[in-house]
């Protein structure tokens, strides 16, 4: 087992396109369907694995390019760290405090790593940012143990 990292800002709206963030489902329109409906299912099959949005479940980051992995470590607390730095990185963008919290995240977040859960945070930064942190079991993932690992 090791875990991926992932980071992602960028404006608020864009976070919020919820569309661009769901996976295809896993069936394509039935024969005789709407072309439009057909489209739209392409379109979405093409552009979710490509786009650099966090997806709305944390394990789909593993079908998004290797490129967008940040780090691999395959000792949770070593992944947890990473975590912290970014959170040490970004306070001073933060609209809230967080920084006292960053502790508690940390430790939190090895713990469930360890456990073999993923970890997903994210936070508003100065308007209208957006943080997005996460860290992804692997090999395999429990919540979707199907999708590939993004490590050559």
């Amino acid at each position: 087992m090791h875990h991926h990292a992932y980071l992602w800002t960028g404006p608020k709206d864009r976070f919020d396109q919820e569309a661009l963030r769901r996976p295809p489902h896993p069936e394509p329109p039935p024969p005789g369907s709407r072309p439009e409906l057909i489209q739209r299912y392409r379109e979405v099959a093409a552009a979710f694995p490509a786009s650099d949005l966090p997806p709305l479940e944390t394990a789909y980051w593993l079908v998004k390019p290797a490129a967008l992995v940040r780090g691999t470590w395959d000792d949770a607390a070593d992944a947890a760290a990473w975590l912290g730095e970014r959170l040490a990185e970004y306070a001073h963008r933060f609209a809230s405090e967080v920084t006292r919290d960053a502790d508690r995240y940390v430790r939190s977040a090895a713990q469930r790593l360890a456990a073999g859960a993923d970890v997903s945070l994210g936070f508003y930064l100065e308007r209208p940012s957006y943080l997005s942190l996460a860290l992804v079991t692997c090999s395999p993932n429990r919540d979707q143990p199907t999708l590939p690992c993004p490590r050559p």
